[in-house]
């Protein structure tokens, strides 16, 4: 999977993500309209669709520190730059109104593309909060949804942690540099994060966490989740931007309701009159956002056929009989199925997610996969 561009086609990239006022939106169209990044930047240079003096005096002679930063950490294992025009780039995203131009990413790029919900909510959520976070993400684990979330403390932990100790995929979507982590006590749990899923972010190493930040970061949890799931959360709170996003973006928004004598039970019983879907238990996420993860299905597979050429790629019905006869009745990893079928991680995503959407295979704990017995 070629997930980070050539030499030449990162550093012009770093230099346009870089560019003070250019918008990720105008990125896209000067990519869209040149064809590559370095084409793209030589326009920008000459003032095509960039009005602001500093920004084109940026393009002209950018900070060499800057990318000479972003090169080192790109340099390492495990790091990459995901951008807007990589096939490759998360499809949910790709369609959300105000998607990032480009993503930094430590872990598992293809985490990326696994059908995933939302979980946010209070950084001083109640011990039930906290448990009921917990219990709802390793039950969405347990259907085969990896967790997105900010990697804050409260609600945010106590998911990551929960679908981490499933065995599943987590991601956590930063509001500061990939080589920065916000809360610092939360390291240790970035580092496990990394290596069980992927921790991503639109701003470039060495990006502190600054207030305009973070709706930044909620706008691609969003856009990177099929749902949202708000547990407690005030009035005022960061979650309910992040679930706005998801309503504006067509994605489901849910909220569990709590006692009227608690303040961050407000905010859900606002999403909820506003619309969201009252949940008790993670059963009636799954069941809701069954038609969109048929969708994403259908995106995996749909990069699936451009990855492999018609003359290597037999029909789709004799690969889910290949992928079947590997799989058995044994529970195996996605790392194993890849290493006996040869196939790479989006195409076993989307084979997989189609198979348990039609109920042939299912996922247990530890984010392995089994076939269904018959009946």
């Amino acid at each position: 999977m070629d997930i980070t561009p050539h030499r030449d086609a990162i550093e012009a990239w770093l230099i346009l993500l870089h560019a003070p006022q250019l918008s990720a939106l105008r990125v896209r169209e000067l990519i869209e309209r040149h064809g590559d990044p370095m084409r793209a930047l030589e326009a920008a240079r000459r003032g095509e669709g960039v009005e602001r003096a500093p920004t084109r005096a940026w393009l002209r002679k950018p900070d060499r520190d800057a990318i000479a930063r972003d090169l080192a950490w790109l340099a390492i294992e495990g790091h990459a730059l995901l951008t807007i025009d990589n096939d490759d780039f998360p499809p949910l995203l790709r369609e959300a109104a105000g998607a990032p131009a480009g993503l930094f990413v430590a872990g598992d790029p293809t985490a990326l593309w696994q059908p995933q919900v939302a979980i946010v909510g209070s950084r001083n959520a109640s011990r039930s909060g906290l448990a009921n976070a917990a219990s709802f993400a390793r039950a969405l684990a347990g259907a085969g949804l990896a967790i997105t979330s900010g990697l804050a403390e409260g609600i945010d932990g106590a998911a990551h942690e929960a679908a981490l100790d499933a065995g599943v995929a987590t991601i956590a979507v930063l509001g500061t540099g990939p080589d920065i982590i916000y809360p610092a006590r939360h390291a240790a749990l970035a580092a496990r994060i990394e290596s069980g899923g992927a921790l991503v972010t639109e701003f470039a190493p060495g990006t502190p966490g600054r207030a305009e930040n973070f709706p930044r970061r909620n706008r691609i949890i969003a856009g990177l989740s099929l749902g949202t799931l708000v547990i407690e959360a005030g009035v005022r709170s960061g979650s309910l931007i992040t679930a706005r996003y998801a309503s504006d973006q067509g994605r489901d928004v849910f909220a569990i309701p709590g006692s009227i004598h608690h303040p961050l039970a407000r905010g859900c019983h606002q999403l909820i009159r506003n619309g969201a879907m009252l949940v008790e238990s993670a059963d009636e996420i799954v069941e809701a956002l069954r038609p969109l993860a048929a969708r994403l299905g259908a995106a995996l597979r749909e990069r699936l056929a451009e990855a492999v050429s018609p003359a290597d790629s037999p029909p789709s019905n004799p690969e889910h009989a290949q992928l079947l006869d590997v799989l058995g009745h044994e529970a195996l990893g996605i790392d194993t199925l890849a290493q006996r079928t040869g196939l790479g991680a989006p195409a076993l995503s989307a084979m997989l997610l189609e198979l348990e959407l039609d109920g042939v295979v299912a996922i247990e704990r530890g984010g392995l996969y089994s076939r269904r017995s018959p009946g």
